[in-house]
């Protein structure tokens, strides 16, 4: 489901559950030797599909270890991202001459726990949500905020190499198309040179009980 949210020059490759035996790929057993059983496995399915995303670009597969904000370190010249939810795992990446920045995330489509709302919402996403839900009361748009958001920042450090919190970003999201913009309230300096980052934009889905959104920076 999360390629139809990504430009064609980017490989997405998903899994909707484990292998059953799998073991951790050599050099990343240290990243989930404290981890509960149910993380450990969404670990390796989600790293297994990366590797396997990787490979179409010619990249033989290898231990995929995280920089120092957790985030995926790909090879040189290669950009992406990873996320896992119950019940689902996806990586996507794509060639950095193609593609700025990738961000996707998956989540369960259900409302957010009690008091996540609060902490999540920036200026004007009250109204936002509200007015959907008038719309639409059949779809978690809180749940789909909070993904959005999360889709954004996994697109936005790797160019920033800074921290963007939920109360940084403004979320517009439109139904009829299926896109959502976030628009920043801090600096989006890049470490590259590139333009600044004003608004994000992304894509979404809600479908087979998950909400998956994607976001995409042009090269």
């Amino acid at each position: 489901m999360i390629h139809q949210l990504l430009p064609r020059t980017v490989v997405a490759v998903e899994a909707f559950t484990d292998r059953a035996g799998e073991t951790v790929f050599p050099g990343e057993a240290d990243l989930v030797a404290n981890a509960v059983e149910g993380r450990r496995r969404e670990f390796i399915t989600a790293r297994r599909c990366a590797r396997e995303a990787l490979q179409q670009f010619g990249y033989p597969p290898a231990p995929i270890r995280p920089g120092s904000h957790r985030e995926p370190l790909w090879p040189p010249g290669v950009v992406g991202s990873i996320t896992h939810c119950a019940g689902y795992r996806a990586a996507a990446v794509g060639l950095a001459k193609d593609v700025a920045a990738l961000g996707i995330d998956a989540e369960p489509h259900g409302p957010l726990p009690d008091g996540v709302l609060d902490s999540v919402t920036a200026i004007g996403d009250a109204g936002l949500l509200t007015e959907l839900a008038r719309r639409d009361p059949t779809t978690h748009w809180d749940r789909l905020l909070f993904s959005a958001k999360e889709s954004i920042y996994k697109a936005w450090y790797p160019l920033t190499h800074r921290w963007l919190g939920f109360e940084d970003a403004s979320l517009m999201i439109d139904p009829a198309a299926a896109t959502f913009s976030g628009r920043l309230h801090v600096s989006g300096t890049r470490h590259d040179g590139g333009f600044d980052l004003k608004e994000l934009h992304g894509r979404y889905v809600v479908a087979e009980g998950l909400v998956l959104t994607a976001v995409t920076v042009p090269d």
